[in-house]
């Protein structure tokens, strides 16, 4: 008894995630979260407030922000999350401060050169959705819908990038250590 089954996939759902001829859309789109990611952090990294002297004073002001939204029949912050920020958050400021500064600038350049894209797309979704989490809307939305689009269109979305070298060659590594 023959168990196979074929799922057939639209033509255009096809085009978006496994054509490589949708390479230069997908090219473009990592550009642009790789650039608003990169910035980001670079803009955080030359921040004391982020990064150096006094880092985690700007987290702690966004955090207590985060706090205060928290209250009314519909809050903008989930009170678990809240509870997140105020007992892992806010008692070591700098660690987080200094993982969301390197977080965004290696987001920003693997989306870029297309260097495990998948992760870092991913990444930048998780990043864009705890921002939200933290009731701060901005173009965090917009940011995970291009996170998610480029984790769908995983195959061909490096294909513009490093990960069109660094897959195969991975693949190679790991299937021959695997024996």
């Amino acid at each position: 008894m023959d168990m196979t089954h074929s799922i057939e996939q639209s033509q255009l759902a096809h085009f978006f995630t496994a054509d490589k001829v949708s390479a230069p859309l997908w090219f473009l789109a990592r550009l642009y979260l790789g650039y608003e990611y990169l910035m980001a952090g670079w803009g955080k990294l030359a921040s004391p407030a982020w990064y150096g002297s006094d880092a985690g004073a700007a987290l702690q002001g966004f955090v207590q922000g985060a706090l205060s939204k928290t209250g009314g029949a519909h809050p903008d912050v989930y009170m678990w999350y809240a509870s997140f920020l105020q007992n892992t958050v806010l008692p070591h400021l700098v660690v987080w401060s200094n993982a969301v500064v390197f977080g965004e600038i290696a987001i920003g350049l693997g989306l870029i050169v297309g260097l495990f894209t998948r992760t870092a797309a991913f990444f930048a979704f998780f990043m864009a959705f705890n921002f939200l989490l933290a009731g701060t809307v901005s173009v965090n939305p917009v940011l995970m819908l291009l996170a998610i689009c480029i984790m769908v269109a995983h195959r061909v979305a490096g294909q513009w990038g490093l990960d069109r070298y660094a897959k195969p060659f991975l693949h190679h590594l790991f299937r021959r250590h695997s024996h």
